[in-house]
């Protein structure tokens, strides 16, 4: 039986969303299972038709997870997509309250007392110190940049996000069944 173009494509759909669900695997374990998954559905395609293959094979979550549970075990496993979402949308809510508190700080130079140069602690534990030149709209910052518990504070969240404690811990159990045999 020969697979049309529009069955190829459901086949290919299907992968696709696999290999979105299974990120979390190694490069090369991910490749190999798109690979795997590609070639037995085409060959089921040929013998019992594209419907029932997909149909028999059930939804690509339901598959990536038994990928997933082979991989990591049952127990909760760390997720570098969370940990990179974090890594990167820290930084921009941060940078964004920063800059309003700075900007709420200009605005009250402007308003008692017109212009002038200041010195603005910053939010406490998060920014250094700054001097903010007001002169009518015209403003000028020096300073201001990330403390160190702002670094801090972003890698805690990094590692929260992501679960990150929870590949250390697996690393650590391999060591130790290794040991056993």
């Amino acid at each position: 039986m020969t697979i049309g173009w529009f069955d190829r494509l459901r086949i290919e759909r299907l992968v696709w969303m696999l290999d979105q669900q299974i990120y979390d695997l190694p490069r090369a374990r991910r490749i190999a299972t798109r690979r795997e998954v590609r070639a037995n559905l085409l060959e089921a395609s040929a013998d019992v038709g594209t419907g029932e293959a997909l149909r028999r094979i059930g939804g690509s979550r339901g598959l990536a997870e038994q990928y997933l549970r082979a991989e990591f075990g049952d127990r909760p496993r760390h997720s570098w997509i969370g940990a990179i979402t974090a890594a990167g949308f820290t930084p921009l809510i941060l940078n964004f309250v920063l800059s309003e508190a700075t900007g709420a700080f200009a605005d009250g130079v402007r308003a008692a007392h017109g212009s002038g140069t200041f010195a603005y602690s910053g939010l406490m534990f998060l920014q250094h110190a700054q001097t903010v030149t007001v002169d009518g709209a015209d403003l000028q910052l020096s300073g201001g940049g990330w403390s160190f518990t702002a670094y801090i504070l972003w890698l805690l969240i990094v590692i929260f996000a992501g679960r990150l404690w929870r590949l250390f811990r697996r690393s650590s159990q391999v060591r130790v069944s290794a040991a056993d045999d």
